[in-house]
């Protein structure tokens, strides 16, 4: 960019009409007396164009030479610094290797206050140091090339009364002021050509205050779906007697959309407990919603106590009438501390993994099948050993899978990180967040449960006991129950009160069971820190139920004192035929 019209003797106005008037002089003498008698004060004449047309039109030896047209107007005729001092961006012009100040138009002038022309830029414009713009100047005399620095805060740089701050957008550009006049001020006149460096500021206020209401308000939508999504997790999870539990949610990336991750842990009753996570596909509140109402089916069929495959197939059913479109995959999972395993079915959900006491990881095998949601498919269940000592997780998809990776390389990464987290449960969600590299700019939701079975010993091993008799029929099975019963509790060394109605609920679950049941029948007896639970097993399917006894009726009032005296009670069918009917009786605390 090169200025060429710095001059102070000839004003805007004054250069213009020199410039008409010199390329008017070729045209003849003729022109000047013209136009002063055009110019004469009540001479009563039109102006000189008209005058000239009119001459034209009655001088038959000009009859036929065409009008010339009126001369457009150029750029050469503007006056620059015209141009910048109405221009409402900030404009200041400065030179030298010391960057002297040639000019500020109004604007500049506002904001900042007037700048006197010739002081170095160091000395009188002490913004630009502020603004760190000094530095940029240096670079763009020397490299003559432009340079931008965006959204620099100047205080009280915005509105008419300077009220707020502003924000401006500057722009170095180098220039070239030629030796066609003065400099713009004669304190300032230095060797020409010299170069120098225009500053021009925009006004950006607006835009930067609109971007951040705009940030405001997404990380309020972001805070409402957050806390949306974590209102719909357990507040607190369940706490089974022989499992410790612990779990962990964070929302990926930093938009409003988060995920449909969710986790659960369900006490079924008689020691046993349900373990479900999933995941819905897709963001937002709708996700959320559709994960809110899937949870809260789940914990409903788990009451159920119907086997992993069959709740799963129940979920599929109800995930494709909550809204066709959306998909979701989920593992649910069931701990029965009698048998030493986990029980669980897959719908197409990621592996579970269990760490063995020696510190082995292995993944639980199929069976899986397809997401929920997409119907026509009979989902099955497997089991995989889980003993004390060992350690299982269950997680979703934003834990292993990356954009520039195979999912399984995930996977086994989370293998070797789950070999070596030891600790408390906590703990261990913690370490694999970790080992996996999750922070809080992680872009997909990440959900983890971690469960522990634990291996028991001292005075903790005291509290847990199991005792079981196997029951052949006969009248004499009855009798028999009681017995084993009465001297079972007495030997855990309950309250006479407890123990009286304990060996009342053995009574009367025996004798359901010589009833209404078939062979095997099998009494269990089991003990925690917390709880006696009593559970008797037979090969009939036909599940009991409490119902009102009429005076005159001989039989059914059995499953309705074991509610009573119970803390509470339930039967559920058993793999390969059969049903368990249990009841519980909750410890004293201390």
């Amino acid at each position: 960019m090169i200025f060429t019209r710095w001059s102070a003797k000839l004003p805007g106005t004054q250069r213009r009409a020199a410039a008409r008037s010199g390329r008017a002089a070729p045209r003849g003498a003729a022109a000047a007396p013209l136009a002063d008698a055009a110019a004469a004060p009540g001479s009563g004449s039109v102006p000189a164009a008209r005058a000239e047309r009119a001459a034209d039109r009655t001088d038959p030896a000009t009859a036929d030479e065409p009008v010339p047209a009126a001369a457009p107007p150029t750029v050469d005729a503007l006056s620059v610094h015209d141009i910048l001092g109405t221009l409402p961006a900030l404009v200041a012009v400065v030179y030298g290797p010391e960057h002297r100040i040639a000019y500020v138009n109004g604007a500049y002038a506002t904001v900042f206050g007037a700048r006197p022309a010739g002081r170095t830029a160091r000395e009188a414009l002490p913004e630009l140091d502020e603004l760190g713009l000094l530095p940029l100047l240096d670079q763009v005399l020397r490299g003559g090339t432009p340079r931008t620095v965006k959204s620099r805060r100047v205080p009280g740089g915005a509105g008419p009364d300077g009220s707020r701050d502003g924000y401006y957008t500057f722009t170095c550009t180098p220039i070239e002021v030629t030796d066609s006049g003065p400099a713009p001020d004669p304190e300032a006149a230095c060797g020409a050509p010299h170069h120098g460096v225009l500053i021009f500021g925009a006004d950006v206020t607006d835009q930067i205050e609109s971007a951040e209401r705009l940030r405001v308000s997404e990380a309020r939508q972001r805070a409402a779906a957050v806390t949306l999504q974590r209102s719909l997790l357990p507040q607190e999870l369940e706490q089974p007697d022989d499992l410790r539990v612990a779990a962990t949610y964070q929302p990926g990336g930093t938009d409003a959309a988060v995920g449909g991750d969710w986790y659960d842990v369900i006490t079924l009753g008689a020691g046993r407990t349900a373990l479900v996570i999933g995941d819905v596909m897709g963001r937002g509140v709708l996700a959320a919603a559709v994960m809110g109402q899937l949870r809260t089916a789940v914990r409903a069929y788990a009451r159920l106590d119907l086997p992993p495959h069959e709740v799963l197939q129940l979920l599929d059913g109800l995930a494709a009438e909550i809204d066709a479109s959306q998909i979701a995959t989920c593992v649910y999972a069931v701990h029965d501390p009698n048998e030493g395993r986990l029980v669980y079915a897959s719908a197409g959900h990621l592996p579970i993994l269990v760490r063995d006491p020696d510190g082995a990881v292995r993944r639980a095998a199929e069976p899986t099948g397809p997401p929920l949601g997409t119907g026509g498919w009979l989902h099955t269940s497997g089991a995989v050993p889980f003993g004390p000592g060992c350690s299982a997780v269950l997680y979703t998809d934003g834990l292993v899978e990356r954009r520039d990776k195979d999912i399984d390389d995930g996977v086994e990464a989370l293998e070797r990180a789950l070999s070596g987290a030891t600790g408390a449960p906590d703990i261990v969600c913690d370490r694999l967040l970790r080992s996996l590299g999750i922070t809080a700019a992680h872009d997909d939701d990440v959900a983890i449960l971690v469960l522990q079975h634990p291996e028991r010993t001292g005075h903790d091993a005291e509290l847990f006991h199991n005792a079981a008799l196997e029951l052949h029929g006969g009248t004499e099975a009855a009798p028999r129950a009681r017995a084993f019963a009465s001297g079972v509790l007495a030997s855990w060394r309950f309250a006479p009160e407890l123990h009286d109605l304990g060996v009342l609920a053995v009574s009367e679950l025996v004798a359901n069971s010589l009833q209404h049941g078939t062979p095997p029948m099998r009494l269990r007896l089991r003990r925690t820190d917390r709880r006696l639970i009593i559970e008797v097993t037979d090969g009939d399917d036909h599940l009991p139920r409490r119902r009102r006894a009429e005076p005159a009726d001989e039989a059914g009032r059995g499953i309705s004192i074991v509610a009573t005296i119970a803390s509470s009670w339930g039967s559920r069918r058993t793999p390969g035929g059969g049903k368990a009917v249990w009841c519980e009786f909750a410890l004293p605390r201390g």
